[in-house]
């Protein structure tokens, strides 16, 4: 495990330290210090973060001889990523040339990074939970105008993760990193079938820094759940190195990220909110989505695929135009249709393409079936282990209703131009078959239940 941190700390763009284990928080004033030699320091925290984390880092910080300014402390009950949090901090940052501390997870994290860009300066994170893999990512995620975008901003130049504070974390941001960190597996899968078609190939570097020991680090959904700090150290730096491993493979999130991103994504861009008026978190919408891309999988893998009918799928597939006169119809009133068509135009491909593409398919399917065989884990044994660890997976879990998600689904395909299980099987003329199964009376969610 430590070699795969290395390896990620000595490839990554932005990030170039990193304190993970138990009791590391007694390191955050030498880790500044060496990053940010001579510089003041801001603490940025909400009033739990403050109290989980906040308070003894700035005592570590006293006590290290580190500058410090007032530390900014938001103060509401629930705070929730959205820009009016962007405009009180880059308020606050503005007036001073120190660099900030976020003491936090996905919602600190984000605001803090933003900000920190909008200035021009770098920040470190103090991590207080394992709950998405979004601490070195580039970008923030960030509700704006009522619909969540992802702002371009550089990844933390620091991170402290101290597993005994992240062991301490409510059980629902445990389960929704395990979650994102499960996404890996049928994101793996998606990357692997777009290698053997020739639409991009698996980047060894990256692929190894993410799925090597993936499948351990998954293996003891109870224990994260019950805040054992072994499962939550394999946790949080799974999370990490997949955070990692964007920052190594600069081109896309495609280390980390599939099909059932995509699910998550679709939601967003669908606003779509909970009873409690709050969207599900990431890493909950995610867990509905790798069953989702988990499904698919088993579907593609029961077909006969050395004898797949190339010609009645090329014969099937809809011209450019048609396929974006569909896209304006499914999207029509959203205000999403001319960026779906981008995403359709960008991925379409000829006739004689699609004819390329299936043969690859075929043509290597003996090895590529094992190689997915290997890489992925049963939709039952998935769901065994989400519920194990507390996350969604009913769509009832989310409060939304059948006959919707399989709408947002549908509409998952659309909104990415990245090659993913959803293309292969709306190539192979699959895809609302499938569909139809997964919410069949024998599928996953029947839908008249």
């Amino acid at each position: 495990m430590e070699n795969r941190v290395t390896m990620a700390l000595d490839n990554a763009t932005t990030t170039k330290a990193l304190q993970l284990g138990c009791g590391v928080i007694s390191t955050v004033g030498e880790v500044f210090a060496q990053q940010f030699a001579g510089r003041k320091a801001i603490i940025v925290a909400d009033k739990t973060t403050w109290h989980v984390a906040g308070a003894k880092v700035a005592e570590i910080l006293a006590r290290d001889g580190i500058a410090t300014c007032e530390p900014y402390i938001f103060d509401e009950p629930e705070m929730h990523a959205e820009w009016k949090y962007i405009d009180r901090l880059d308020a606050v940052l503005a007036q001073t040339d120190a660099v900030a501390i976020a003491v936090g997870s996905g919602t600190i994290n984000d605001t803090t990074k933003l900000c920190s860009a909008h200035q021009q300066r770098p920040y470190m994170v103090v991590a207080t939970a394992a709950s998405m893999d979004g601490y070195v990512a580039s970008g923030a995620s960030i509700t704006k105008d009522s619909k969540k975008q992802t702002f371009a901003c550089p990844a933390p130049q620091a991170v402290v993760a101290d597993v005994d504070i992240i062991a301490g974390a409510p059980e629902a941001m445990t389960a929704s990193g395990y979650g994102d960190l499960f996404a890996k597996v049928p994101a793996g899968a998606d990357w692997i079938v777009a290698d053997v078609i020739g639409n991009e190939k698996v980047d060894p570097l990256s692929w190894s820094i993410v799925q090597d020991g993936l499948h351990s680090a998954l293996a003891d959904p109870e224990g994260a759940r019950r805040g054992d700090k072994h499962a939550i150290e394999q946790l949080i730096e799974g999370l990490l190195l997949g955070g990692f491993a964007m920052q190594a493979y600069p081109k896309t999130s495609r280390p980390a990220s599939g099909a059932e991103h995509q699910v998550s994504h679709m939601l967003n861009m669908a606003n779509f909110t909970m009873a409690n008026g709050n969207m599900p978190s990431h890493g909950f919408q995610v867990s509905m989505g790798v069953l989702v891309s988990l499904s698919l999988y088993e579907y593609l893998l029961e077909m006969d695929i050395e004898h797949l009918d190339i010609e009645a799928s090329v014969e099937a597939w809809p011209s450019l135009e048609e396929q974006e006169a569909h896209t304006r119809n499914t999207f029509a009133g959203s205000g999403l249709e001319d960026f779906c068509v981008g995403e359709i135009r960008a991925k379409y491909v000829s006739r004689d393409q699609l004819r390329q593409e299936l043969t690859a398919i075929r043509d290597n399917w003996s090895t590529l079936r094992e190689r997915l065989q290997q890489q992925l884990v049963s939709v039952a044994e998935a769901k065994r282990r989400l519920q194990m660890v507390g996350a969604p997976t009913e769509p009832e879990d989310i409060d939304i209703s059948r006959s919707y998600l399989k709408e947002i689904i549908y509409k998952s395909q659309f909104i990415r131009r990245r090659y993913t299980i959803m293309d292969v099987a709306v190539r192979l003329n699959r895809y609302e078959e499938w569909l139809d199964r997964l919410f069949s009376e024998r599928g996953l969610w029947p839908i008249d239940r």
